[in-house]
């Protein structure tokens, strides 16, 4: 064989194999290389997990320390001050029920200083009702135009036609207007006359403050939009509380969308739990029985339902107030229906009353917002009218300007 091809065939072996032998060394410097990063992140990753490990446990021990503080220091308290015992409501069934947080829970004001102020607050509103009627039979010789004087002032004050007829003819034959007038006998025969129309012998008492009323006793408010008629059943519930009894309410005005949540922001503000839908437009009545439901089951002393603003010429709106009526006695007797008026309506307030009498039955009537305008004459007619008494009255804003209605207390403030 040739000397050259054997060298060649030599160079080629030796060639080979120095590129087998660095590819070998390659592969296992890269391996190593690869092995070291692997381990090198994962001791990296150890080392985080030990860290964060550490610091939770940390954040345990400090939670725990801390809570055993403030233990401790309750315990302290605790044993300095005992507790007084604090009534807590039954866990709600059926529709939401919330009540108050104890340390919201206000005193309403008891209903004897409310008449005392409500009184007072009459007399200074500048009523131009009884000081018109005043300034004119203070005259001395009335003539027709006085008298004609007299029957427009009642007129404009709502008293109503025919009990301004009836007013104007008898003080004609009181002796104590004729000729020349004392405005002292003026003023007593006024109120004599006045006291009689507004009446004086009715029991104005609500029927669940009567002698053998029901347990759970159940009113009912209705009335049109704007009167009042959610604030009066918040502001009746705290009147309620204030003489003792354990008052629930029923926000079955599903319609208004604020009508629950303002009914609950009453309730919480005196302890008192509300019954609502867990929805806006549910079914009034259901609602309806769900609260007399709950009132039977807890005995509670009173449950006011509050339901929707109607307007009186939607005839399928006064039927539903009458579902509610009947729905609820499935549970419980409803003893009151109070119509809810604003005063200021004067009468147009009247044409709302005889539709709600008709469609429900009325037992009494809230005039709201009787600050001592010239409207006050409502309190006449709506009782002349409807034949039941006006037995709450509101004078203000405030939580606790509702008082029972009392018919001198009322007289004297408009001739004050």
């Amino acid at each position: 064989m040739d000397t050259n091809v054997i060298i060649a065939i030599v160079v080629v072996v030796v060639i080979a194999a120095l590129l087998a032998i660095g590819g070998w060394w390659f592969g296992k410097s890269r391996k190593s290389a690869v092995d070291k990063s692997t381990e090198a992140a994962k001791a990296k990753a150890d080392a985080r997990l030990a860290t964060e490990k550490s610091a939770a446990q940390s954040a345990a021990a400090s939670a725990e320390n801390a809570e055993k503080t403030k233990e401790t220091a309750e315990s302290a308290t605790s044993s300095a001050t005992p507790e007084s015992p604090v009534a807590t409501e039954p866990t709600p069934v059926g529709s939401a029920v919330t009540e108050s947080a104890t340390p919201a829970v206000e005193t309403p004001e008891a209903a004897g200083t409310r008449m005392q102020r409500l009184k007072a607050r009459l007399s200074k509103s500048g009523n131009p009702f009884g000081k018109a009627l005043f300034n004119i039979l203070a005259k001395d010789q009335l003539s027709e135009a006085d008298w004609e004087d007299v029957e427009d002032t009642l007129l404009l004050a709502d008293v109503g036609a025919e009990a301004s007829e009836q007013l104007v003819e008898e003080l004609r034959n009181d002796a104590r207007i004729a000729g020349q007038s004392d405005p002292a006998e003026v003023r007593a025969a006024l109120k004599d006359k006045l006291l009689k129309l507004v009446g004086t012998d009715v029991d104005r008492r609500l029927n669940a403050d009567k002698e053998g009323a029901n347990k759970p006793s159940v009113i009912i408010m209705v009335g049109v939009n704007g009167t009042g008629k959610t604030t009066t059943a918040g502001k009746l519930s705290r009147l309620l509380v204030s003489e003792g009894k354990q008052v629930m309410l029923g926000a079955a005005d599903t319609f208004r969308a604020a009508a629950a949540d303002q009914l609950e922001t009453w309730g919480a503000k005196v302890g008192v739990p509300v019954v609502r839908s867990d929805k806006d437009g549910a079914d009034p009545a259901s609602v309806a029985f769900e609260a007399s439901a709950k009132a039977k089951e807890e005995n509670a002393d009173v449950l006011i339902i509050d339901t929707a603003g109607r307007l009186q010429n939607k005839s399928n709106l006064m039927d539903e107030l009458g579902k509610i009526r009947r729905v609820t006695e499935k549970n419980l007797p409803v003893d009151e229906v109070l119509l809810v008026l604003d005063a200021t309506t004067g009468q147009n307030g009247m044409t709302q009353a005889k539709v709600f009498a008709e469609a429900i039955g009325i037992t009494g009537v809230v005039l709201s917002k009787l600050d001592g305008s010239a409207k006050g004459g409502i309190v006449i007619s709506v009782q002349k009218e409807l034949g039941v008494p006006v037995k709450l009255v509101g004078l203000g804003e405030g939580p606790d300007d509702l008082a029972p209605f009392d018919p001198e207390g009322f007289v004297d403030g408009i001739l004050a």
